[in-house]
């Protein structure tokens, strides 16, 4: 049986300037800006939400399926989809579009500059739930604003478990959609600045969201995260990371830790605890897909960060 990860694939391509953009920016002229940056660093990652989700529950040893759709760029991505072992039979190619791409300049205070382009990922309503066979989880996680809304209400209908992630996504929604989106859902996770956005446009606090729920999860970074179930508070430690590369990613890889634990049936500490393992792994990479992993250095990393037995 697997796990449908409803989402993006992207490409992202990292640049570096070797400078800071408030050498170059003037405020007094933003009114007239025309500014060029030197980059001479640059890597491309493959990215998106559902590639990341996807890579890190395969390394969990899950049974990722992704549901996305793709330009006619994604030659390289599907072939890496296919050496790491992730089918694409639900990965679908819209003719005459580009894949989702990101484009990123980081300057030497690590402020960003990002340009996002959707592209085939504005069709992700061509997928259909009900399409894939064999699930007995998902996610809809950050994607075209039609395909989130449809595949929310499809893993409903078809009786699927699924968590509700909107990530970057939800400025998209008002309250009333966000609203029914969660009494579909039978779990939701958002990060900190999300979970404040959630609550100002349904009007409703955290604990009463928590309610539409069988757990709401909210992340806070170097904070840990927190998980809202059955009426109580479970405040998930850090785990210490071996070094800090790169943030990107690090919030699919919490999710694919979440996926693994619900599907796994272990409870919200184990679940939360080893969702922040992921987090705390992947950071220590630069990408979102760069990390190697195996059931020992879990298990050893587990053990060290929280003091008991990995329950993987």
């Amino acid at each position: 049986m697997s796990t449908l990860i409803c989402g993006s694939i992207a490409f992202d391509s990292i640049m570096v300037f070797h400078d800071r953009f408030r050498n170059h920016i003037l405020p007094e002229q933003l009114h007239i800006l025309n500014v060029s940056f030197f980059v001479p660093e640059m890597r491309r990652e493959f990215g998106g939400c559902a590639g990341n989700i996807a890579y890190n529950l395969k390394l969990l040893g899950g049974a990722p399926l992704i549901m996305a759709t793709v330009g006619d760029d994604a030659a390289p991505y599907l072939e890496r989809l296919d050496r790491l072992g992730l089918p694409r039979s639900h990965v679908t190619t819209v003719p005459g579009s580009f894949t989702a791409q990101a484009f990123i300049t980081t300057d030497l205070d690590d402020n960003q500059i990002t340009a996002f382009h959707p592209g085939a990922m504005m069709m992700s309503h061509l997928n259909k739930v009900g399409d894939a066979s064999g699930v007995r989880l998902g996610i809809v996680s950050p994607d075209g604003r039609d395909g989130m809304l449809e595949h929310t209400r499809q893993f409903a209908e078809a009786g699927i478990p699924f968590i509700f992630d909107p990530g970057q996504g939800l400025p998209m929604f008002n309250g009333d959609e966000l609203l029914a989106c969660l009494q579909l859902a039978d779990y939701c996770t958002v990060n900190d600045y999300e979970a404040r956005l959630l609550c100002d446009r349904t009007g409703r606090s955290i604990e009463s969201l928590a309610t539409e729920v069988k757990a709401l999860i909210v992340t806070r970074g170097g904070e840990g995260s927190e998980i809202h179930t059955g009426g109580r508070r479970i405040d998930i430690p850090t785990a210490s990371p071996t070094a800090v590369q790169d943030p990107t990613g690090c919030g699919d890889a919490y999710r694919a830790g979440l996926l693994y634990g619900i599907d796994n049936g272990m409870d919200w500490d184990q679940t939360g605890r080893l969702a922040s393992l992921m987090g705390a792994i992947k950071i220590a990479s630069r990408g979102g897909q760069n990390h190697p992993l195996n059931h020992d250095d879990i298990r050893q990393r587990y053990q060290a960060a929280f003091g008991e037995p990995c329950p993987l």
